[in-house]
């Protein structure tokens, strides 16, 4: 007690514990005078209190890209008629029940309904999606984002690349442009807006996986946009935007699980669905310039070439008649050079021998057993694919 006494002397003690308590009525007495005469400065410092500290800190959001794209995607949903046989019992007395105790009866026609998504892409009410959603159907309805539910007219369909082109009726409606030059890059940021199973306005968040995908073999006509953004069904025709809001492709299908793979998704670039789209708009389809000859890739002999370097393509079948029989060429020819352009694989000569009108004539030139070669063709019109 003693040392006690001489570490802390009790007058010392008793000052102190009086100036706690003259401090403490001090500040109980000021927060009741402002709390009563400054109410107002009270709310702002509560508010000021509850704020989350947040220097330093950046939110990263998509929502005014997306504000501004969604309203020019739609759902679209296609009645199809399906015609289909049915398989009926026969009379035990009958012949057929000999055999299997079935025959064919009348056929039957069944409503099917496939839900896909598309993109106001005229303020006058064109609209912009996938060949297969639509393909085969009896009627077509289209539902806006303020839930308006009008019907849509076929223009016109591409089965080689997959679009197609509805007119709805309509004007100042909400559009994203069609703009082949907006640029992209392997690891942009992009959002998949669409209609995937009837959720209607459904954004999903991904980056370009990669650009220019064309051996995937679905399509005559191949350049994809390739992304991990989730696109399931209903998806297919709808918007791949950037991080701006900008139209970059249509979507169009996913690898799915079946294939082992997941996160592989594409879409159809600007620069295919605005030339498209201005073709049908036009004249109801695609006009593309042919050869009227399938072929492959060339075989890259040991040291001839760089693996790199344009190999051309080897002519696999001619169509008789077509313009590259009656030009005098041969199944086995390497074509090497078009138009005065080497050749760099099937899908660049693909897309090269579209580009020219039906009509016009170009040079080919190449090997045939390993000889070099020209001739003149003219292309005609390639068949329009109807499924």
């Amino acid at each position: 007690m003693r040392l006690l006494s001489t570490l802390c002397p009790m007058p010392h003690v008793k000052r102190y514990g009086w100036f706690l308590l003259q401090s403490v009525v001090a500040g109980l007495a000021a927060a009741f005078v402002i709390s009563q005469f400054f109410p107002a400065a009270v709310r702002t410092m509560q508010a000021s209190s509850a704020l989350p500290e947040t220097t330093g800190l950046q939110v990263v959001s998509y929502a005014d890209a997306v504000a501004s794209a969604a309203p020019a995607v739609v759902s679209i949903y296609a009645d199809k008629l399906i015609t289909e046989q049915t398989l009926i019992r026969v009379p035990s007395n009958s012949t057929v029940q000999r055999f299997s105790g079935l025959a064919y009866g009348p056929p039957r026609t069944r409503l099917e309904r496939a839900l896909g998504s598309g993109v106001i892409v005229t303020e006058d009410g064109y609209v912009l999606t996938n060949h297969h959603v639509i393909a085969g159907a009896s009627q077509i309805r289209i539902a806006l984002w303020d839930g308006r539910v009008t019907q849509a007219n076929l223009i016109g369909s591409d089965a080689d690349t997959d679009l197609a082109v509805l007119k709805m009726e309509g004007s100042a409606l909400p559009a994203l442009p069609l703009d082949a030059e907006v640029p992209k890059r392997v690891g942009d940021v992009v959002l998949a807006i669409g209609n995937p199973f009837g959720l209607t306005q459904t954004v999903t968040q991904g980056v370009i996986s990669g650009l220019g995908r064309n051996q995937l073999n679905l399509r005559a006509y191949e350049d994809f946009i390739q992304t991990d953004a989730a696109i399931n069904e209903g998806n297919s025709g709808g918007a791949l935007i950037n991080a701006r809001g900008q139209l970059i492709g249509i979507n169009t299908f996913v690898l799915g699980r079946i294939n082992g793979a997941e996160g592989i998704g594409f879409a159809i670039p600007m620069s295919t669905a605005s030339a498209v789209f201005e073709e049908i708009k036009q004249h109801g389809a695609v006009v593309r310039g042919w050869m009227g000859a399938e072929y492959g890739d060339a075989p890259l002999l040991p040291g001839s070439l760089d693996a790199d370097a344009p190999r051309g393509v080897a002519l696999t079948a001619l169509y008789s008649g077509g313009p590259a029989h009656a030009a005098g060429l041969k199944s086995g020819d390497v074509l090497l050079r078009f138009n005065g352009e080497a050749i760099a694989d099937q899908a660049d000569l693909r897309l090269r021998e579209a580009a020219i009108p039906p009509g016009e004539k170009v040079q080919v030139a190449g090997l045939r057993a390993g000889v070099p070669f020209e001739a003149t063709l003219e292309l005609g019109q390639r068949p329009i694919m109807s499924n």
